[in-house]
């Protein structure tokens, strides 16, 4: 099945590198003009640069909701629209910590990247999307918020968050022509995973049947599908690329 996006504009948090990178190339290279959040300047420039498609670079923390609130608002105002929305930013945390040992100023900072800049992007970008009566939410999940990994609860219960909201924003929108969906990958090769003491990683590929990390252009062919106008009947739903490791 060819994909195809006409004249759609797509935000991509977490864009400086990693998946939000390479969903970034991917929808770049089916036509899609893209505005690119991340922390990381030099990170969006170099991401920028290897981009087909007209984009535009924000530097920002999600973490803070008015500057989330002013970035989208000026992306409407350049790009005339906002249709899709990826949010790819997310950090682990310390990790290797029994449950008792986890500092709440750690499990704070967790749950303030991977959820609530997820919840703040998409209130703010979904306003725009009822307009139009059209919109793709994605909303970047881990096979962890639904299994959970020993070692990583805040890392696992900010996942988990991010699903339940996923559930929530999915029905309350289905009759508007918008989606909300969210991917639940393993273990994917990126410099997140790559920081992670070697141990966690062993202990998160070994529970995968296919015995292998997925790659980036795997985890980015299947983010294009979800916030394509093809996937339009699948919503409220946690889109699974474990290499067999989900079970339910």
């Amino acid at each position: 099945m060819k994909i195809e996006f006409k004249d759609q504009i797509g935000i991509i948090t977490g864009a400086a590198s990693g998946l939000g990178q390479a969903i970034a190339l991917n929808l770049s290279g089916k036509g899609v003009k893209l505005a690119l959040f991340d922390r990381d300047k030099s990170g969006l420039e170099k991401t920028q640069s290897q981009l087909t498609s007209d984009s535009e670079i924000y530097p920002l923390d999600i973490t803070i909701e008015a500057d989330v609130e002013s970035a989208i608002n000026k992306v409407n105002e350049q790009f005339g629209r906002v249709d899709i929305l990826v949010n790819c930013a997310g950090i682990a945390g310390k990790t290797n910590i029994l449950s008792h040992e986890v500092e709440a100023d750690n499990m704070r900072f967790v749950f303030d990247v991977n959820f609530m800049g997820s919840f703040y992007t998409s209130k703010y970008a979904i306003p725009f999307m009822l307009k139009n009566h059209y919109g793709r939410v994605l909303h970047i999940a881990s096979i962890s918020g639904k299994e959970g990994n020993a070692g990583m609860l805040a890392y696992s219960a900010s996942k988990a968050a991010v699903i339940g909201m996923t559930k929530v924003q999915g029905k309350e929108y289905a009759e508007n022509g918008i989606t909300v969906n969210a991917l639940a990958p393993a273990v994917i090769r990126t410099a997140m995973v790559e920081a992670l003491p070697e141990q966690q990683v062993k202990y998160m590929t070994d529970k995968i049947p296919m015995k292998r990390c997925g790659s980036l252009e795997e985890a980015a062919n299947t983010a294009a599908f979800i916030v394509s106008p093809e996937a339009s009947f699948s919503t409220a739903f946690t889109f699974d690329l474990s290499g067999g490791r989900a079970t339910y």
